[in-house]
């Protein structure tokens, strides 16, 4: 059964408040974070661990193969150009590229994303801890939900 917060007494909607204020993630926060958008820290922090891993890991080859581009292909002229580490340097500065126009484009998608995906995480958490705060009721209560008994003796 689903309960909503008019179906909660005044005490049960202080701790509601309570624990919705520690808990809560916030959008000022993570567009604060996004600001660093190419790290992907602004998804982790919203619990999408495996899109803020991919996007940490795909930075980190664009920043690798930046720095080998650089590194092969010379970058002044005090270098002497290898043309055997040429075609290899171009590779890499074609990878690195790739890679910052995806990620640009991700963390684009996501400013535009974010707003949403904060709503959606702080609805989960305030259901959640409705039916948390629902079950610890005492029995008999009304509105206590049928069938948790056992779980509370």
């Amino acid at each position: 059964m689903l309960f909503s917060k008019q179906d909660l007494s005044t005490n049960e909607l202080i701790v509601l408040s309570s624990e919705m204020r520690k808990r809560e993630k916030s959008l000022v926060f993570a567009y604060l974070m996004l600001l660093m958008g190419h790290l992907g820290i602004h998804r982790l922090y919203l619990k999408r661990t495996v899109s803020g891993i991919l996007q940490l890991v795909l930075f980190i080859v664009m920043f690798i193969s930046y720095i080998l581009f650089l590194v092969l292909i010379g970058m002044d002229d005090s270098f002497t150009y290898d043309t055997n580490l040429y075609i290899p340097g171009l590779i890499f500065g074609f990878i690195a590229l790739i890679s910052f126009i995806g990620l640009t484009i991700w963390v684009i998608v996501d400013a535009c994303l974010l707003p949403g995906i904060v709503r959606s995480w702080n609805h989960q958490l305030e259901q959640t801890l409705i039916a948390q705060i629902v079950a610890l009721r005492p029995v008999g209560e009304p509105g206590h939900p049928p069938g948790t008994e056992r779980f509370l003796n």
